[in-house]
C-alpha cells in the first residue's frame, strides 16, 4: 500500500513560487487520492446506488467536489466560462440533511461515469492550470485568488471521508478490496476503561484572519470558556465495552434514550450499531470492502444518539454523572496532550491522516500521557451543537458551509480518524453533523456535574438577513412582496406552477402560493434559504433590528398572523445559481425576477436561459432597479445603463433587444416601491421597474 501522507501549508511563509508549487503538489495529492477511493467500487453500476436513504448515490459524490471548484472559481470571477453546465448544476448541492437538498433520484438523469472521469480530468487540467498562472503574493488570506484554490481542495478532502462512509454502506457484494486502504491486522486483548482526572482552566479559542493554516469560517473568531475540572476515560469507548450496553438490553430500555433518540430507534429497528452484523458464528464488523470478525478492542463506531443512550445508561449503572464531552472540554485535555501540532509533525502520533491504516486500529495503540486517542482512530461526539464564536463572520464564497449547521440539529465531533487529512486534523478545526448520522467516529466519555449549554435561542442577528426579515414581515399591510405577489397573480393565465427567484425569506412566494398550485422560491444563497425553510418549518421567525446605536429590538414573527398555511400552500425553497439551475426547475406559468437582476454575475446569460423554463404564454416578471454595481456585476457585463453608439442604452433598451424575439411585452413597465428599515427611525426606498413578459 502506498498512502499519499500530506501536511496541512503554512500559507503566510515562503516565497510566492515555493508556495505555488507546494499548492499544486497539495491539489495532486488530494486529487489522487480521491480517485483512489472509488477504486473500491466493484463496477460502475455501484455507483448508482443509493448507500443512505438521507444521502445521493455515490456517483454524485464523484462528481461533486470536481464541480465544487467551477462553481467557486465562477463565483470567485477567476474564470467566466464554465466546463461543463449540466454537471455544474446536477452535481452542485446535496450533502447534509437540509431541507432544500434534493434527494429525490426520480429528479437526475446521472450521466455515466466514464463522461464524469473525463470531466475530472478536465477539471483538473483547468485547476493545475490556474495554480500555475494566478498571481499570487503572500502570505494567502480570505481575499487572495488562492483562498478559492485551496477551499476547493479541503473541501474535496472532506468528501474522501464522507464518501468513504457511504462506500462502508454499500452492499459487500458492490465493492472490491483494495492494497492502498490496508486494513488493521490487530485485535488486542481487551483493555478496561477508567475515569482520570483532568484540571479545569480558563479555555481561549481564537483563530484571526492572518493564521497560518486555512480554515473554515466557523473557525474564526473568540470564545473564552471557564471550564471546571472533570474526569475522562483514559480510552475510547471500544466495541468490547459497547457489547455490555447492547447485553444489557440498551437498545430495549427507553428510559436511556432522550426523545429524538428513542425515536430514531424506533424508526430504524436498531438493535446495535450500523456496522455491526450478527450470525450464528458471532458479531462481525463491516468495513469500506470487507467484512471481519468483531474486533472488540478496536473503537465502537456510533451516532451521537447512540452515543447519549450509552452515557445514560452508564450513569444509571454507577450512580456517577457521566455524559459526552462539551467541545471545550475535549479541547482542554487536547491541549494538555498533544505537543506538537500538524503540520510540524515528522510522523502522525495518532491513527489519523492516513499514515497507518484504512481502519481504526485498538484503543490502546497510540497513547497520550495517561490517555489514548486524545486525537485520530475515530471522531468524537460532543454535547455541544454548532454554532459560530464572537466575530463569525461567512467566507462569501461558500456561505452554506457552516450557517446550515447552526439550528442545533448538528453536535460538533472532534479529533478526526483514520482518514481524516487536511484541515480536519488541525486543531482549531470545527466539524458537525445531524445526531443521526454516521461517520467514523465513536466517543468518550466524562464525569462532571456541569451542565453544557444544548440549546440555543436563535435570533437572526446578521444585519443584512434582519433587515431583509423585516422587509419581508415587519409589517401586515402595505409590503412590497405581497403587493408583488398580487400583482402577478392579477396578470391572469394558467396558476399551476410559479417561480419566484430572489425570493428573500419567502413572504411573496407564501403569497403566490394562495393561487397557485405550486410555487418554488430560489435563492443564491444558503443563509437565506434556511432562514425561509426555518420560517416554513417551524412557523416562526426571529430577528433582531437595530434600534438606535448598540440598542436592538427582538422581534418574532408567527406565519399565521399573515394567513400563510404552508400545509395548504404548496411552497418549496431552494439554494441555486439562477444561471445554472438543476432540470428540476421547469415548466413554469410564471417566473418572478425579483430585485435580483442586477446582482447577478451573468445576466444576459440568465435571460437566455431562464426562457426555456416558462411554458408558451407564460409570463417573466422582471422587478429591479437597475443599480449596477462592479463589485457584483463585472462592468462588461451590465445589461444597460451605459454608452451605446454614443447614446445612452438603459437597461430596459438591453431587456428589450434580449427578450423580444421570444417574448412580448405584456403590459406597459410600473414602478413599486421597496423600503427596508435601517433602524428605528431610518428606512431606505428604492424604486423597482417592473416589466412583463408574455412568452410567444
Amino acid at each position: 500500500m502506498q498512502l499519499i501522507p500530506t501536511r496541512n501549508i503554512l500559507l503566510n511563509q515562503g516565497t510566492s513560487e515555493q508556495k505555488r508549487q507546494e499548492i499544486r503538489e497539495y491539489f495532486l495529492k488530494t486529487y489522487t487520492v480521491y480517485e483512489k477511493l472509488f477504486e473500491l467500487m466493484k463496477d460502475d453500476e455501484s455507483y448508482y446506488l443509493t448507500a443512505d436513504p438521507l444521502r445521493h448515490p455515490l456517483v454524485f459524490y464523484f462528481g461533486h467536489t470536481a464541480t465544487f471548484f467551477i462553481n467557486k472559481l465562477v463565483l470567485a470571477k477567476l474564470i467566466d466560462k464554465r466546463i461543463n453546465p449540466t454537471f455544474e448544476s446536477i452535481f452542485a448541492i446535496g450533502v447534509d440533511e437540509m431541507s432544500w437538498d434534493d434527494l429525490n433520484q426520480s429528479h437526475y438523469k446521472w450521466p455515466r461515469i466514464a463522461e464524469i472521469q473525463a470531466y475530472r480530468d478536465a477539471v483538473k487540467v483547468k485547476i493545475l492550470e490556474l495554480i500555475d498562472t494566478l498571481p499570487l503574493s503572500m502570505p494567502i488570506s480570505w481575499e487572495s485568488p488562492f483562498w478559492a484554490i485551496m477551499m476547493g481542495i479541503e473541501h474535496e478532502r472532506i468528501h474522501l471521508e464522507t464518501s468513504s462512509v457511504l462506500i462502508r454502506q454499500l452492499p459487500l457484494e458492490r465493492v472490491k478490496p483494495s492494497d492502498f486502504w490496508k486494513v488493521c491486522p490487530l485485535d488486542t486483548p481487551i483493555v478496561h476503561n477508567e475515569l482520570l482526572h483532568v484540571n479545569g482552566t480558563t479555555l481561549r479559542l481564537e483563530k484571526k484572519r492572518d493564521d497560518a493554516l486555512y480554515g473554515w469560517d466557523n473557525e474564526y473568531g473568540l470564545h473564552v470558556k471557564e471550564v471546571k475540572e472533570f474526569k475522562a476515560s483514559k480510552y475510547l469507548v471500544s466495541n468490547a465495552e459497547f457489547l455490555s450496553f447492547i447485553e444489557d438490553a440498551g437498545y430495549e430500555n427507553e428510559r436511556f434514550w432522550n426523545e429524538e433518540g428513542w425515536k430514531w430507534k424506533t424508526y430504524k429497528n436498531a438493535t446495535m450499531p450500523l456496522f455491526w452484523s450478527k450470525d450464528n458464528d458471532g458479531y462481525f464488523l463491516r468495513l469500506m470492502a470487507e467484512e471481519i470478525p468483531m474486533p472488540w478492542s478496536w473503537p465502537v463506531e456510533i451516532n451521537y444518539l447512540e452515543a447519549k443512550a450509552f452515557c445514560n445508561w452508564k450513569s444509571a449503572k454507577t450512580g456517577r454523572s457521566i455524559r459526552l464531552p462539551s467541545e471545550e472540554e475535549w479541547y482542554v485535555l487536547r491541549d494538555l496532550h498533544v505537543k506538537i501540532e500538524e503540520p510540524f509533525w515528522d510522523k502522525a502520533p495518532a491513527n489519523i491522516n492516513l499514515e497507518y491504516f484504512a481502519s481504526s486500529v485498538p484503543v490502546d495503540t497510540f497513547a497520550f500521557g495517561d490517555f489514548y486517542d486524545v486525537i485520530g482512530n475515530v471522531w468524537q461526539w460532543s454535547e455541544t451543537p454548532m454554532n459560530g464564536f464572537d466575530g463569525f463572520a461567512v467566507h462569501p464564497l461558500y456561505d452554506d458551509f457552516s450557517v446550515p449547521t447552526f439550528d442545533d440539529r448538528h453536535n460538533i465531533i472532534k479529533g478526526g480518524s483514520w482518514i481524516s487529512t487536511g484541515n480536519e486534523i488541525i486543531r482549531a478545526s470545527r466539524y458537525a453533523f445531524r445526531r443521526h448520522f454516521y461517520q467514523h467516529a465513536g466517543f468518550r466519555y466524562i464525569e462532571s456535574n456541569e451542565s453544557v449549554e444544548t440549546h440555543s435561542v436563535f435570533y437572526e442577528t446578521d444585519f443584512a438577513l434582519a433587515k431583509m426579515c423585516d422587509a419581508h414581515f415587519g409589517e401586515i399591510e402595505n409590503n412590497y412582496y405581497e403587493t408583488m405577489a398580487q400583482f402577478c397573480i392579477a396578470l391572469g393565465g394558467e396558476k399551476t406552477k410559479a417561480l419566484e427567484i430572489g425570493c428573500g425569506v419567502g413572504r411573496g412566494t407564501f403569497a403566490l402560493a394562495r393561487h397557485f398550485e405550486m410555487v418554488h422560491g430560489i435563492e443564491f444563497t444558503a443563509r437565506v434559504v434556511r432562514l425561509a425553510t426555518n420560517f416554513k418549518e417551524s412557523g416562526k421567525l426571529k430577528y433582531t433590528l437595530k434600534e438606535e446605536g448598540e440598542l436592538a429590538l427582538f422581534i418574532e414573527k408567527n406565519l399565521s398572523d399573515f394567513g400563510i398555511v404552508p400545509k395548504i400552500q404548496k411552497v418549496e425553497f431552494w439554494q441555486a445559481d439562477p444561471h445554472n439551475m438543476k432540470p428540476y426547475f421547469d415548466g413554469y406559468d410564471l417566473i418572478l425576477a425579483n430585485d435580483m437582476l442586477d446582482t447577478l454575475y451573468d445576466p444576459a446569460l440568465f435571460l437566455e436561459k431562464i426562457k426555456e423554463r416558462l411554458n408558451p404564454q407564460g409570463f417573466l416578471v422582471i422587478a429591479s432597479s437597475y443599480d449596477w454595481d462592479e463589485a457584483k456585476t463585472p462592468r462588461a457585463k451590465w445589461l444597460g445603463g451605459v454608452k451605446k453608439n454614443g447614446e445612452k442604452y438603459s437597461t430596459f433598451d438591453a431587456l428589450s433587444e434580449h427578450l423580444s424575439p421570444f417574448f412580448d411585452l405584456h403590459v406597459m413597465p410600473v414602478e413599486m416601491r421597496l423600503s427596508t428599515h435601517e433602524s428605528a427611525r431610518k428606512e431606505v426606498v428604492k424604486s423597482l421597474h417592473v416589466s412583463v413578459w408574455k412568452k410567444k
